[in-house]
């Protein structure tokens, strides 16, 4: 399974691992404590980290159960712990590398994480989606938007806007202050046209992905998974049970599960 490879998580992990003394005990990983503060991370990202870690050699690891598993019979606990855990000497020489030269994102510290139950829409896309600008965040909401509207029928369509009448923004910029009902109908007039009259289309998740990594021009800092995601759960934020029941309903195979899991 591809991550999407994060160089401070990497670097923590090295270091953590590295600066192990007590080699004969086990290691401890939470995405709660104070190592990951502000890294916008979870278990299973950590997890998978260091699965990748250890499947190139930089680090020796025993894992027990499933590294990407949230659910099922073995299921990430709250915290991760580790048995045999030692940094190899490849690990050893990355470190060092990674050492001279840290990754961009550890010069900013960690950041106080906000409630995204409170956050407007947009900052909630740029939380969760690890997106570094408002105006980002605008622009992938409307081709995730653009691409789940081509998979819905018109009518379907209407419902989602008839309650998406939030703003997008508290922002002082411009560009960024929209309610999200504009957003999901499209700025592009041609696009929104098109969108009322051509029938729905029948596409698969890796073209769903495909059309918003590619449309989007995402940055290496985050992906298409991480991306539909943040919008599908603000967006399910602002909308009534029935409506979010009806677009899982339109939407195929892993996009299906992204949004449930929003």
């Amino acid at each position: 399974m591809t991550i999407e490879l994060k160089e401070d998580l990497a670097y923590i992990l090295l270091k953590k691992v590295g600066d192990r003394t007590q080699t004969d005990e086990p290691l401890t990983f939470s995405a709660e404590s104070a190592d990951f503060a502000g890294r916008r991370t979870n278990n299973n990202e950590i997890l998978a980290h260091l699965d990748y870690l250890n499947q190139k050699g930089y680090i020796k690891a025993d894992f027990e159960g499933d590294a990407y598993a949230d659910k099922g019979p073995n299921p990430l606990p709250d915290a991760i712990r580790l048995q045999a855990l030692e940094l190899t000497p490849s690990g050893q020489s990355l470190l060092q590398k990674m050492s001279n030269n840290p990754p961009q994102k550890l010069a900013s510290g960690p950041s106080t994480a906000i409630a995204t139950k409170d956050a407007d829409f947009l900052n909630k896309v740029m939380l969760k989606g690890h997106i570094d600008n408002i105006y980002d965040a605008r622009d992938f909401t409307e081709i995730v938007f653009r691409t789940m509207r081509d998979l819905m029928t018109t009518p379907a369509t209407d419902k989602v806007a008839s309650e998406l009448h939030t703003a997008a923004s508290h922002t002082d910029k411009k560009a960024a202050q929209e309610e999200i009902v504009d957003l999901w109908q499209d700025s592009n007039p041609i696009v929104r046209l098109l969108s009322k009259i051509r029938p729905s289309l029948n596409f698969d998740a890796d073209t769903f992905l495909y059309r918003v990594e590619k449309e989007g021009g995402l940055p290496n800092t985050t992906g298409p998974n991480t991306v539909v995601k943040a919008v599908f759960s603000a967006t399910k934020d602002e909308l009534s049970e029935q409506r979010i029941a009806e677009i899982a309903d339109f939407m195929p195979g892993k996009i299906r599960t992204l949004w449930e899991e929003a």
